[in-house]
Formats: C-alpha cells, structure tokens, sequence
C-alpha cells in the first residue's frame, strides 16, 4: 500500500484583516472590513468552506506607535478585541479552529486560562491560544508602567504564565461533573477537584478555575517568537509556531532548530506544527500576480512607510538618510529582537536604500508567494517536502478578493494535488492539526 502524501495545514492570519497596510486601499477592497462584522462572518464562513485548519486573531494592546500622520492611513487603528469576535463567530462557524492572541505580559494567568476554556466549551473544542510577551512598548503605558518590561523578563514571566494556565486548565477531572444528580443534590465529585495554589517567582494563584476541563483538555497552544527566548519557549511549550522565516534555507534552519529542541526536551517532533506566515497574490500568469503585488505596494503611503519601519527596528527612523543604507548604530531597545535583525539583514542582504527598505516594510516585508495557482502550489509543496515548513499561516493581501483567490482557485489546485484536505475529518482543532490531547496532569 502507498504511503499517503503528507499534508499541509493552512490557518488565516487577520491582522485584523490583512497584513499589508495598503490592503484597505485596494480597488475593490472593503475598507471597513476589520470591524464588519458580518463582512467578518462571511470571510470566515469562505474559509471554513475550504477546509482552513484554524481562523487566528492578532491583537495590539496600545494604538502603533508611529506619528500620526502615519497612524491616520492606518487600518489597525481599530479592531475587535479577539475574543469577544471569536465567541460570536464560533455561533456561525462548525469546525474552524478559533485562534486568539493573549499577553502574558499584560494580563492574569486566571483570565486567560478561563476565557480560553469558556471559549473551547463554546466552541466544541476549536479554541487555540496565541502566546505573546507584547512587541509594542506603547502597551506599556496603557497598564499602569512608563517603560516596556525588559525582553528576557518578559519571557521568564510567560514560560511560568503557561505553567499557571495549563494547571488551571487541570483544575477538574474530565469526568468530575459525571456524577451530577438531580436526585442526591451532588452537582460534582470534589475528589475530581484539584487546587493548584501555585506560589511563583512572578505570580500567584491559587486556583481552581471555576469552569470545567476544556474541551480539547487544553485548547492549542500557539507561540509566534524567533528570538533565542521565544524559540526555547516554543520548544518547551508550543504545538502550532508561527514564524516569519524570508526564504526556504532559513525555514529549515529555523524547523529543524525548533523541532531538535522539542526533541531535547523529551517531546516527539512531530507534537508541534510549524506555519511560517506567507502573504499569499493569486493571478491568471504570474506576471498578473506581480503587477497586483506592485499595485498593492504603490498605495502606500511614505509616511506610513517610515512609521512601519521604525516600529520593526524599534527606533525611530524618520532622521535617516531616505538615500543612504541603514546606519550601523541603530540604539538597541526592548522591542521585538526578531523584527528587529530581520530588518537589519534585508537591508545589509539586498543592498537596499533606507528609502526602498521603508517602502518594503510600509506593505509587507516578509515570505510572500505571488504567482498562479499551480506556481503557488508547486512552492508550497516544495516548503513541505524540503523539511521547511507544515503548512502555513496565509495572509491576504486585500478582502474580499484575496480570500476568494486562496479558497477557491489555490486550495482546489492543492486538494487536486493531495496535499490538502477535501472533508474536515473531525471536530476539535487538535484533530484537524493532528495533536493529541493532553493528559490531566493532577488525574488519571
């Protein structure tokens, strides 16, 4: 017998709609579609319909921090907050994974473990969290501090904040509710109770949580860093990593890094998935595909542009020299590491002027397959064969098109080729992504 062709898992990144900032621009676009929520509706509805593994919510807790002649083209000036949007989109959507960004450096272990764990029961079991230390130094502020938390700080608290989470998730047997009678007035078996009372370096809490065990025992765990910090702590923790690798060699790099560490630590390589994000441009030739891209990045604005690139480096850049290279003595700050020396090595590897690099940041800078559905397809396959990828996390470059584009010209070009599903073949998210599900670490 054939052995079955592995297959790739595609989750939908909104950003709150599209990466790209000139996305909302476009001819045709909805402008307005981060905060429509019946556009919101529709949007996930297509995806779900093309077998997406997962729809995964980003959040900012601050406003971006750039001038405001740049903040006034931005479309991420306003967006739903995750998780009140996913609870009303799990009400229209079946089997579609629903994946939210949560701070653990802005937040408490006990709202996060149970606002995942009443989204998971809401669901039926389609709930992932998201696990980010917070890039932005302008959250700061808007939680009581004048500066950002120090970088390897902020990790230390989110590697203890998970231990927090997950035990609270392990508050209650599986079956502690099953005795619950109507007859003897026993609602639950307070043997099947555990209190977690965790006393850490950073947090306290003592528990239980007072919902039951999630539906998936844990909803999915997601972490999105690249750091040394944020790839020890996917390796430690995650079981989905998106990653923003620029080319097939640094993926494989970056895979075969995370995958050996998870391995040291006593975890099968195959317990993670990771998802690099792509921005994905369909087009009749290839050529079409390159002029929609070159179309998409023309509507952007120069000031949005070295707004976007000072977020990324983390520093300011508007006193730059727009026709000389990137200055070698950037200040180092505690914004995000890996955005930073992403920046750093396009500029050095491509040679290119402070003008050009703000330009390439001001749209989206990162992977991006832009071509017709069978070149898109043929390097998607080639990211899953080459070790480099297990799927991917798709950006659209503009909605509703771009999302009519990816579901109904390149999934069928993939499901064609084998590589991607035609049924979902259950109903949680862990068994659409191929993960077990975890067992009580308090019950047998």
């Amino acid at each position: 017998m054939a052995t079955p062709k592995k297959q790739l898992h595609l989750t939908a990144f909104m950003r709150p709609v599209s990466l790209h900032t000139g996305a909302w621009r476009y001819p045709g676009a909805v402008p307005n579609a981060n905060f429509s929520l019946p556009h919101l509706k529709s949007f996930i509805q297509k995806l779900e319909a093309a077998k997406f593994d997962a729809f995964f919510m980003a959040d900012h807790l601050a406003v971006l921090n750039m001038p405001i002649d740049a903040l006034q083209r931005s479309h991420t000036v306003t967006s739903f907050e995750p998780f009140t949007l996913l609870s009303a989109l799990s009400a229209v959507t079946e089997k579609i994974g629903l994946a939210a960004t949560a701070s653990t450096t802005y937040d408490e272990p006990y709202h996060v473990a149970r606002r995942f764990a009443s989204l998971d029961h809401l669901s039926s079991g389609r709930a992932a969290w998201n696990i980010v230390t917070t890039g932005n130094p302008e959250s700061a502020k808007n939680f009581g501090l004048d500066e950002h938390v120090e970088h390897s700080e902020r990790y230390k608290r989110a590697r203890e904040f998970y231990e927090v989470v997950t035990g609270l998730w392990d508050s209650f047997a599986d079956d502690a509710f099953a005795s619950r009678s109507q007859e003897s007035g026993i609602y639950f078996d307070p043997s099947k109770l555990h209190v977690l009372n965790h006393k850490g370096e950073s947090l306290k809490v003592r528990g239980p949580l007072n919902i039951a065990r999630p539906v998936q025992g844990w909803p999915v765990i997601v972490q999105a860093g690249q750091s040394e910090p944020g790839k020890q702590l996917a390796a430690e923790t995650a079981e989905v990593v998106f990653c923003s690798p620029r080319d097939i060699q640094g993926a494989k790099e970056l895979y075969e890094d995370i995958k050996g560490r998870a391995e040291k630590y006593g975890r099968n390589r195959d317990s993670l998935r990771i998802l690099p994000a792509a921005l994905v441009i369909v087009g009749d030739t290839v050529q079409d595909a390159k002029e929609k891209r070159l179309k998409l990045d023309s509507l952007v604005h120069y000031d949005s542009a070295i707004a976007s690139l000072s977020i990324a480096l983390g520093s300011d850049a508007s006193g730059f020299d727009p026709d000389g290279p990137l200055p070698d003595d950037i200040a180092d700050t505690n914004a995000s590491k890996t955005g930073r020396a992403g920046v750093i090595k396009l500029a050095r590897d491509e040679g290119l002027t402070v003008k050009q690099l703000a330009q390439r940041y001001g749209g989206y800078a990162g992977l991006a397959f832009v071509g017709t559905p069978q070149s898109i397809a043929d390097e998607m396959e080639e990211w899953l064969s080459q070790g480099a990828a297990d799927g991917f996390t798709v950006t659209f470059p503009f909605v509703p098109q771009g999302i009519d584009d990816v579901t109904q010209r390149l999934v069928p070009e993939l499901q064609r080729r084998g590589l991607f599903r035609t049924e979902y073949e259950g109903s949680t998210l862990r068994e659409h992504l191929g993960l077990s599900r975890p067992n009580n670490r308090f019950f047998t």
